[in-house]
């Protein structure tokens, strides 16, 4: 099924996100998270690019394939392609239409100092393109509410964002923001660009200080005094802090569905137990609309 289908057929997606572990040995703890998330029935589950960095490496594939044939839950699968040539590409093409996966999400990655870049697809929207003139394939694309790190401004990303779209990029998953004004100011101003397929709200419940760290790091999310405060009474309690942070993405999450939001994907961070928590707390109100 393609992923921009669902968006028809419900008032509010709900998505999740897992990634595939750093190490082989450790494959069991993606698929026992899986099982757990299989009761949840979310709309779809995207996992992450593999930890591999090599064109050869199937675990995204073989795990993607699972979460469809075996959980029965339509697969949304990142590909990345900043490190990649097209040759390399379509040999991950190929395995992806072998395994039966429809769903892509088109990355452009990060770049990584020590290695560099392939400059076949220097940007997302030549990735998407590019597998949007191969065909078979239904293609998302990510979005940053408060502009991509690498970005002047917010208008340009924008304008980067529209010919993702316009190259074909059919769904969106924002990146994760922690102040939903953030979200609606840019969710107006992608509007106003006619930018107009389904965008989902990407939220990530913060459990721990180290993680909130890495992250702001990594995505430049801007941390709201609210959040901040929650941070400093409780980041000395790890208890207190992880229950601090569901609620804050729970009422996160239910402020966007009262301002009739697409979507929102919860990036699980591959912890079913918090995963099940929020859930729990907003199944009444997606069950009732």
């Amino acid at each position: 099924m393609q992923i921009s289908g669902l968006f028809n057929e419900k008032k509010t997606v709900l998505s999740m996100e897992v990634f595939p572990p750093k190490k082989t040995s450790s494959i069991e703890t993606i698929y026992s998270t899986l099982s757990d998330l299989q009761e949840l029935r979310p709309d779809f589950i995207s996992v992450t690019y593999g930890a591999g960095g090599n064109a050869g490496d199937t675990l995204t594939c073989d795990i993607a394939s699972s979460i469809k044939y075996k959980y029965g839950i339509e697969p949304l699968a990142h590909l990345t392609c900043v490190n990649y040539t097209k040759a390399e590409i379509d040999i991950i093409l190929d395995l992806l239409q072998q395994k039966g996966i429809e769903n892509i999400l088109a990355l452009r990655g990060d770049i990584n100092p020590d290695i560099p870049p392939k400059n076949e697809f220097r940007y997302a929207s030549e990735l998407v393109a590019y597998i949007k003139e191969r065909g078979g394939f239904h293609v998302s694309g990510a979005c940053y509410p408060e502009g991509h790190i690498a970005s002047e401004n917010l208008i340009g990303d924008i304008h980067n964002l529209k010919r993702k779209v316009d190259a074909g990029a059919e769904h969106l998953i924002s990146q994760l923001f922690f102040d939903n004004s953030y979200y609606y100011s840019f969710l107006e101003k992608a509007r106003i660009a006619g930018i107009t397929v389904p965008i989902e709200a990407g939220i990530m419940p913060v459990v721990n200080k180290a993680q909130i760290e890495r992250m702001v790091t990594l995505c430049g999310a801007s941390l709201p005094a609210k959040f901040t405060k929650m941070m400093q009474r409780f980041e000395h309690s790890p208890e207190a802090l992880r229950d601090a942070g569901i609620a804050y993405a729970v009422d996160q999450m239910v402020d966007l569905m009262t301002q009739g939001v697409d979507g929102i994907h919860l990036y699980t961070m591959n912890n079913s137990l918090i995963a099940k928590r929020i859930h729990a707390s907003i199944a009444g109100l997606i069950s009732r609309e």
